[in-house]
């Protein structure tokens, strides 16, 4: 274990090592910086990069991304008073009025601090369970690790958004997409309609970045308005650093609630800050100025956030279980990579492992640093009006997209996720809850698919199956428990919104029917997935047929508590219903933002990518954001030779079209 610990320090002070954790932080601080995105989209942009390279380095850069972007999102936290990411919510409360009060340094300044010192006690913490859990760990076998799985996802499932019917059918969602191409028992195709393309399943990085960027992308070019008013930081970056230290003790333990939140799946960054918050309130003599400004609503959320990373690596790391929606991502990685999470990571991927931890304290350290020294010119990005940076992520998300299997089907894929994304967004259904039912629906087949063939059903009867089923059932009733009295509610991050009421999603059946013709095609799909699988092997059905058997049930619920249950029932959630009964509605719909994306891939299948994205962003500068000609053509001309630039040094391929099959073109135009 010493051996192992020197050997891990050595490489996290090589140059190469460095070099990639260092671009992970860039990525990770723009991403946060970027309100709406979060660590699934930032590590979905990352992960077509990763093929081939060397696994110390790739971590290094994931790593070093998942570790700052808590940091980076309290820019629009503290500055524009909206949150860059469902972990710096509460952030939000006291740090905006902070800045309002002309003291966006302190706030800053005390949220950095407080970021790195939570970042390095998550990874210590992390570091610590190592050692502790290693004996443990080594006696698992795949049946154990099967019932790991099975605990992460009742958890996900539960816990992802206040309705707990729509966590559990998003994660059956999530787990029957993730069973699209062959059975890893028998080969046999499983769900993929005749499409060549679904053979092999569809990638991670589009499920991510369909879930989750296209979604928040579309709904802030919709609102089509600047940012932030003013920019000016203030003074007081000093004395935000003192505040942090003269609240050591609230520090270290808003840290410890961190890490113990982010180790329990399905809880992760929706929730952590909010705790924290509270306790901070709780534990104050003078509670009055909470979300009036006081510093330690700042300190508190911001140093729990960031030590949840620590925690949430280690149901990752050890038991494969995604501790987060951005774990589960990195999980994806680890795979793509080829490294097995669970007992190898404490044996002999030992390395690797205190690599992981000592890279996230690192970065925490470096990230929290670049922060500081570039808090002004970064502070000014973010008043730019949103509709500036639009064509930019697009681009980069699409580019991103087609590198999973460098085919033109990629985007087409992305955007038919990307809708169903804003339809999850739009209704309520956790997203988070659907991405680690995907990520885990391999890994739990192959365990199930394993523990059959070497113990058959009697592996049920182990001890240890038995122990982690008692705590699967334990904590979904005391979840189902903690929910009674909350039915009706429906999370900020299923919302969408900055509100702390709860709204309804109609009053009648006919504000209602959307939400029921959305509910009736899942119903319709998990229909599909029984009538599919059952013709298949015992083997190749078990896992798919009785996920989709279960979902239909839970679905035809849903669909009849939407048809015929009373105002106010929890399964009642339309965000567009609730922002006009609120008034909040401009009148303005989704709809034309996905009609951009629309014209992007028309355009790519018939001219390729780099002509149709040097279309694409002169006609959306021109006509959505009514930039002039010629600050349209700098602007195009940037965003080319940046995408060109990339794509020569990372030797990779843009999307071609129907021109490029007929017409020889140079790079990189073919």
């Amino acid at each position: 274990m010493l051996e192992a610990m020197q050997s891990a320090f050595v490489g996290l002070l090589s140059f190469q090592h460095f070099a990639y954790m260092l671009l992970g932080i860039v990525v990770g601080l723009g991403v946060g910086i970027l309100p709406g995105l979060g660590g699934i989209a930032g590590m979905s942009l990352l992960m077509p990069f990763i093929y081939g390279m060397d696994p110390v380095s790739a971590l290094a850069m994931l790593v070093g991304m998942v570790a700052v972007i808590p940091t980076g999102d309290t820019f629009t936290s503290v500055l524009m008073g909206i949150p860059g990411s469902s972990a710096s919510q509460a952030t939000v409360l006291d740090g905006f009025p902070l800045a309002k009060k002309g003291q966006a340094a302190r706030a800053l300044s005390a949220a950095f601090s407080a970021s790195l010192l939570g970042g390095v006690f998550g990874a210590v913490m992390l570091t610590g369970f190592v050692v502790v859990a290693k004996p443990l760990i080594l006696s698992f076998t795949t049946a154990e690790l099967f019932m790991f799985a099975l605990l992460g996802l009742s958890v996900v499932g539960v816990l992802a958004g206040e309705s707990i019917m729509r966590g559990v059918i998003a994660c059956g969602l999530g787990l029957m997409v993730g069973a699209i191409g062959a059975a890893p028992a028998t080969g046999e195709s499983r769900f993929d309609l005749g499409i060549d393309y679904l053979i092999d399943g569809v990638p991670l990085v589009i499920i991510g970045l369909g879930l989750f960027a296209i979604p928040e992308i579309a709904e802030l070019v919709r609102r089509s308005r600047p940012i932030a008013a003013k920019s000016g930081l203030g003074a007081g970056w000093l004395q935000g650093v003192a505040d942090t230290f003269r609240h050591w003790f609230l520090v270290l333990r808003c840290s410890a609630l961190g890490t113990f939140i982010g180790s329990i799946p399905g809880l992760g960054g929706g929730v952590v800050d909010w705790i924290a918050y509270g306790h901070a309130a709780q534990t104050s003599k003078d509670a009055s100025n909470f979300g009036k400004g006081e510093i330690k609503g700042v300190i508190a959320p911001e140093s729990a956030n960031n030590a949840l990373q620590g925690g949430a690596l280690m149901p990752t790391l050890l038991f494969g279980i995604p501790g987060s929606g951005s774990m589960a991502v990195f999980l994806g990685g680890m795979v793509l990579l080829g490294l097995q999470p669970g007992p190898s990571m404490v044996t002999t991927d030992l390395e690797l492992t205190y690599t992981i931890a000592w890279t996230l304290a690192f970065s925490s350290i470096v990230g929290a640093a670049i922060c500081f020294f570039l808090a002004v010119p970064i502070a000014r990005l973010t008043f730019v009006p949103f509709n500036l940076i639009a064509p930019f992520m697009i681009m980069i998300i699409c580019f991103a997209a087609f590198q999973a299997r460098r085919d033109l089907t990629d985007l087409l894929v992305l955007f038919a996720v990307g809708i169903v994304g804003i339809f999850l967004r739009r209704f309520g259904w956790p997203r988070p809850a659907f991405l680690i039912g995907f990520v885990l629906s391999s890994q739990a087949e192959n365990y199930l698919y394993q523990a059959l063939q070497f113990y058959g059903w009697e592996f049920v009867q182990r001890p240890g199956v038995l122990i982690i089923g008692a705590l699967t059932i334990v904590s979904t009733l005391m979840a189902l428990r903690s929910r009674v009295s909350e039915e009706g509610a429906v999370t900020k991050e299923a919302r969408g919104e900055e509100t702390d009421k709860p709204v309804l999603g109609g009053a009648n059946k006919a504000e209602r029917r959307p939400q029921i013709v959305f509910a009736t095609l899942l119903l319709g799909t998990f229909l599909y997935g029984v009538l599919s699988s059952a013709p298949l092997s015992f083997l190749g059905s078990v896992f798919p047929f009785y996920t989709s058997v279960l979902m239909v049930i839970f679905t035809a619920y849903m669909v009849m508590m939407l048809v015929v249950g009373k105002p106010g029932h929890s399964s009642h959630f339309d965000q567009e219903v609730a922002a006009r009964a609120k008034g909040i509605d401009d009148g303005t719909s989704v709809w034309p933002s996905v009609g951009w994306f629309v014209f992007l891939f028309g355009m790519t299948s018939l001219l390729g990518f780099m002509i149709s994205i040097a279309i694409f962003i002169m006609s959306f500068l021109m006509v959505r954001t009514q930039l002039g000609v010629l600050r349209s053509l700098i602007y195009t001309g940037l965003c080319i030779a940046f995408m060109t630039t990339l794509g020569h040094y990372l030797t990779l391929d843009f999307p071609a079209g129907v021109l490029q099959h007929y017409v020889d073109m140079p790079w990189p135009l073919k």
